[in-house]
Formats: structure tokens, sequence, C-alpha cells
């Protein structure tokens, strides 16, 4: 198995610390607002790094937390609380807030076929975590408090800002000191708020320096640790977080511990819309729940970003959409077709096998799905044995996740009314007696009123116009 390590840019071999084990963080949602679908990307490349790490032998541990306090609209100490943002311009509380996100965050989850982390930690249950944490930095001597609250000082480390190869000499001659006067360097960050420039906050706790609340880059240090331990594999997130969040996060575990916190450093590139990336604080974002208003499944999605790989952007737009949808599709097609075919070899042949090597292969060098995904299809089209085509289908299905085992034996997916189904059973007879003109005139009724005729193996199934 090989992954792209962000701390050294390259590709290395991984290397578990514990022989035939694997231990894995990675940076949860802000459950403030929907997860868009430039989040939900990054959470599918952490899916495929799970799935592959177990194809590979590996016991996997994998851990999310879900950040319900702490995280400001800015991404280092600049701005509101995103909690209580929300709960202001929604008049829930932010309690209700973060339990609504959450459960809506891990629908999406389900509908995508993301495998649910083994421990997933919400940030309001370990506070007495990071307040211990915080107190061992400031007993290591790497805090400082100033105007209520404590802060974190980059200058009692050497190597602050490695992962993002940061220029701490351009950084300060180039920062804008004014956003907090209390900084004594303009790269420190708050470890914890006792003083905050909005009134009755709603999360707060008793702390050794006051009643506050916690910033929001102790919060990944403390959960990781308390589950995984003080040296642990992979850490993952988007490829955004590495300037501050990831940046902070290590600067503060490795003061802490005194030694490399993580091995292999593992970043998701941005999905981008027509104005760039996508981001919530634009307010142009898509939703899952928007994609399937339109017609589209949550497969179609998670099979268009199989499209591409996860350290290179990908152009989001429905073109690109629809061409993944009817991929997704005809793949359904196909296994619906073999399985009324027959039944799944329990021992597939050589060629079947070769195709599985050659897929698991393209999974283990830093998750190449889009390669992955090839030599699905060109096992589909080769000329083997249905039988060996199911088995093998199913096998790089375990890592693909579009649940091709759950097909059934015909194809099925067809949408409208009764109506719609009489003129599509018309217009196949008027294909059969060639009356071909006919057969395009129901295809334009059928167009008029929403509906896309599709031609298959199966026979013809309707598509909701988007």
């Amino acid at each position: 198995m090989k992954l792209y390590n962000t701390m050294s840019r390259s590709i290395e071999e991984f290397v578990p610390i514990v022989p035939g084990k694997a231990s894995m963080y990675c940076c949860g949602p802000t459950v403030y607002n929907y997860a868009h679908i430039g989040n939900l990307r990054t959470y599918i490349f952490e899916d495929l790094l799970h799935r592959t790490l177990e194809r590979s032998g590996l016991e996997v541990c994998h851990v999310m937390n879900i950040t319900d306090v702490g995280h400001l609209t800015g991404d280092g100490d600049d701005g509101e609380d995103k909690m209580e943002k929300s709960a202001r311009e929604s008049g829930r509380s932010v309690w209700d807030i973060a339990r609504f996100y959450t459960d809506a965050f891990f629908s999406d989850e389900k509908d995508l076929r993301i495998i649910r982390p083994d421990i997933v930690c919400k940030a309001t249950d370990h506070i007495s975590d990071m307040i211990a944490l915080i107190k061992r930095l400031e007993d290591g001597g790497h805090t400082y408090t100033a105007g209520g609250n404590v802060y974190f000082s980059i200058d009692s480390i050497d190597d602050y800002g490695k992962l993002a190869r940061l220029d701490l000499d351009e950084l300060k001659s180039g920062a804008r000191i004014d956003i907090d006067s209390n900084k004594r360097n303009p790269k420190d960050f708050v470890l914890w708020f006792t003083n905050s420039k909005f009134k009755d906050q709603a999360m707060m706790w008793d702390s050794p320096w006051g009643r506050g609340y916690p910033g929001w880059h102790i919060e990944c240090s403390a959960m990781s640790m308390k589950y995984l331990g003080e040296h642990f594999d992979i850490h993952c997130g988007g490829i955004d977080a590495i300037p501050v969040h990831h940046t902070n996060e290590i600067a503060q575990s490795e003061a802490a511990t005194g030694h490399v916190w993580v091995n292999y450093w593992c970043h998701g590139e941005f999905l981008l819309n027509d104005s760039g990336k996508m981001s919530k604080s634009s307010g142009e974002f898509l939703t899952l729940s928007v994609l399937k208003e339109k017609g589209y499944d949550p497969l179609d999605y998670r099979y268009f970003c199989l499209s591409g790989h996860y350290r290179s952007q990908l152009k989001f737009s429905f073109e690109a959409l629809d061409h993944a949808r009817a991929a997704r599709r005809n793949l359904f097609d196909k296994i619906a077709q073999l399985k009324s075919e027959g039944e799944v070899a329990k021992e597939p042949g050589e060629k079947a096998m070769g195709y599985m090597r050659a897929f698991d292969e393209a999974m283990e060098n830093d998750l190449s799905a889009p390669q992955a995904l090839s030599q699905l299809w060109l096992m589909l089209k080769d000329d083997i044995p249905s039988s060996d085509k199911l088995a093998a289908a199913y096998h790089m299905d375990g890592i693909l996740g579009l649940g091709l085992e759950g097909i059934e034996a015909s194809c099925a997916e067809t949408v409208g009314g009764e109506e719609e189904r009489k003129l599509l059973e018309e217009r196949s007879a008027a294909k059969k007696a060639r009356d071909f003109a006919r057969a395009d005139e129901i295809r334009d009724i059928l167009l008029e009123r929403g509906f896309i005729v599709r031609d298959t193996p199966q026979g013809p199934v309707l598509e909701k116009r988007v």
C-alpha cells in the first residue's frame, strides 16, 4: 500500500506502527449547516482509504470527530462561533442545531454508502480531555494567558508550519497584528477562550483559566490522542485544513508529547464549481438533498467522485453528473443482466482474477480510483463467464461501494406514472413495427413531460429530465 504523504510531499509505502493494524483520524463536520457536496467528496475519499486499508489485510480503527463547539467563522481565531451564528439566525438553540445537522450529515453518509467510522466523538463530550491537554502544554511552557484567553506560543517550538512549509519571517512581516492585540506572535492561536467578544455565549464550561470554551484546533488533538494514542498512523482531511488547522494541531500535539504525532498526512483536493472552490461562506453550495430533489441518486454523485483522483481538483457541473449517472446506470444494467444469467463464481478463473489483482493494485497505489474503475469496465467487456464477471465485480465493489450486490436480476430503475409507462410500451411496439416516426413522436411527448427515454439491454427505461 502506497500513500501520498503531505508532510514529505511524496508517495510513500504505508508501514503501520502496529503490524496488521491501521489507525486513522479524520476531521469531521462542523455541524452548524448541511455538508455541501464538496465536503462530502472528502468523506468519500476517506471511505475509499478505509476500505482499501481493510482490503490490504489491515484491521482499521477509524476515528472521526463532530465539531459542535469552538469553530469560528475564520479558520484562525477571528470571527464568530459558527454554532452560535447558526442558532441566532435560525432561532433554535445551539444544542438543537448540533443534533439536527449531525443527523443530516450521517443521513448523507448513509445515502452515499460511506462506512461509518468505528468511533465518532463529539467535541462537547470531551471538554475535560481538552482542558487536560491545555494544562499539559501550560506545564511545558508552551502557553501564555492574555486578555483572559490562553494562547499557544508558536515560538516555543522549532518547527512550526512544517506541514504547510510556511515561511514564518514572511508571515510576521505581512501579518495583520491588529486582529488580536493579545497575541505575542500573529500566528499564535487560542487554546481556551474566556473573553469572547460575543456576550452570553451558550456553550461554556468551567476551567482552570475561567469559564469559557475551547479553541477549534485543540479538539482534534485531544480526541485523536484519547482514542488512538499519542502516535498514530494516518490523519485525513480536506486540503484547506493544511495551512491553519492541521498546522496548529501538529504544533500543539508534538509540543505536548515531544515526538512525532502522525506518520502520514492525507488530504483531499477541492471540488470546484463555476465560481471556484465550493464553500458555505460564499453562500453558493449544493447539498446532497438538492441533487436528490433534481432526480439524481446519491450514488450518481459517488460515481462522479470515483472518476477523479482524490488529490486532483474536480470540476462539478450537472452535465458531468449526468454522464456519471448514465455510466452508473449502465453499470447497474450490466450487473442486473449478469445476475439473470447465473450464479456468482466461488472461484473465479484466472482471467477474472487478473482484473481483480489489477484493481487492487490501482487502489493500493495512492487510491487511484479512476484507474481501478477502468479495470471494472474492461473486465465487464471481456469474454469471460458471467459468473466470473459477477465475482470480480463484487470484489471490486467492496472498495467502490456502489452496492452492486443489492441489484435485482432485472432492470428496475424506471420513473414515471402509469400513463408514461403505457407510452413507453407503445413506443416499443412502434419500434418493433418499424414505425419509427411514431416512436420518435412518443419520445418527444415523454420529453415534454420531463422524461428521457434510455434504451438498455433489458428494454427501454425512463429517466427524469434534469
